[in-house]
């Protein structure tokens, strides 16, 4: 087994899944949408995000796009939510967290090409 592989493959779904568990949810009510949450996503998709760099692969290319997509969608949700709370009335109304939990979900498509990229590329390799 190689250990590299793992870790790629572990970040890989674990973005995924830290990002659908901010997701899922009522997209207007706050106490479903953690902001810890929101961090951890952003935290390991970027770690995901610096694993699939020095793959010049095309399906490695595909993959650093999707994971940039992600990180871009995370942040911009980060930045929409700390604006409104530091910047703006400070309380995150339904339709603010609308917004991030929306971004959130652009990210959860990306996150999840990159899951089905994973698996197909693992079906295909042959040893």
């Amino acid at each position: 087994m190689n250990s590299e592989k793992v870790v790629f493959a572990f970040f890989i779904v674990l973005a995924l899944t830290l990002n659908f568990g901010f997701f899922i949810g009522s997209f207007d009510i706050p106490e479903h949408h953690n902001a810890y949450e929101l961090f951890a996503a952003i935290v390991v998709s970027l770690i995901a995000t610096v694993l699939k760099f020095g793959d010049r692969t095309h399906i490695g290319a595909v993959f650093l796009a999707t994971s940039l997509v992600a990180d871009l969608q995370l942040v911009a949700a980060a930045i929409v939510w700390g604006m409104v709370e530091n910047v703006f009335d400070g309380v995150l109304s339904g339709s603010s967290l609308a917004t991030v939990v929306s971004l959130s979900g652009g990210a959860l498509l990306a996150n999840l090409t990159s899951v089905i990229l994973l698996v197909a590329e693992t079906i295909t390799v042959r040893r």
